[in-house]
């Protein structure tokens, strides 16, 4: 079904990597979700914490 709907669409630019009529596009789409997710994951992981003073002044 997906295929002869695509078929009769020409997609250019970014539609023809990411769209919903065919198993690439949406496997396209997935992929670069995952990917922000995890990405974003990293930086909040690896980011510098905020350095606490050694000795609490009284």
């Amino acid at each position: 079904m997906a295929g002869e709907e695509a078929a009769e669409h020409q997609f250019t630019g970014i539609k023809k990597y990411f769209n919903s009529y065919t198993l690439v596009g949406r496997r396209n789409c997935v992929i670069a979700t995952y990917t922000s997710i995890a990405l974003m994951i990293l930086y909040f992981k690896l980011r510098p914490k905020k350095q606490t003073p050694a000795v609490k002044e009284t």
